[in-house]
């Protein structure tokens, strides 16, 4: 039996953090679909599809893994792909609230899936995709916390291809 667990998102964009427990998640699961949530009231940075396609050249891949998007609720997305649980990434202790309500209400609407908790590596724990992009947009280095597909993604869609923001010493 192929134990399949959802890690749901909106991976805007994908950073080291979400690798670091999607590497955690596959210790523990045979199949991680990262699902990037589709939510017409939000826009973000980058498109569903080029979410999809950071995470994709992110994770190298790896047959354990699967990108896939949805929309609604993560629960009916859960149920649909045969997802025993759902993954939760956890920074600090401001995250578990907030991620504890949502545990709650997920397990009343589809007792049959479980949440489960990982918590991101110390070096991780400050990392937000919200917080990298205002650093960026407003000059801060943020290479160190971003896999080589999203940093170059982040410098073509703020127009530095060829600033002080190139990263050091990466590997195309």
């Amino acid at each position: 039996m192929t134990r399949i667990a959802v890690y749901p998102g909106s991976f805007d964009p994908v950073t080291l953090g979400h690798l670091d427990v999607l590497e955690r998640a596959t210790l523990i699961f045979d199949r991680v679909i990262m699902a990037v949530l589709e939510n017409p009231a939000k826009s973000g940075l980058f498109t569903v599809e080029e979410r999809v396609e950071l995470i994709r050249q992110s994770v190298n891949e790896n047959p354990r893994v699967e990108v896939d998007t949805f929309q609604g609720l993560t629960v009916e997305y859960a149920r649909r792909v045969g997802a025993a649980a759902m993954i939760r990434g956890l920074r600090a202790v401001s995250d578990f609230e907030n991620e504890f309500q949502m545990a709650l209400m997920n397990r009343r609407l589809a007792p049959e899936i479980h949440t489960v908790f990982l918590m991101t590596s110390f070096s991780n724990v400050y990392v937000s995709s919200s917080l990298i992009k205002e650093v960026y947009r407003f000059g801060g280095s943020v290479e160190d916390v971003l896999p080589p597909p999203s940093a170059r993604a982040m410098r073509r869609r703020f127009g530095r291809e060829d600033s002080d923001h190139a990263l050091q010493g990466e590997r195309t």
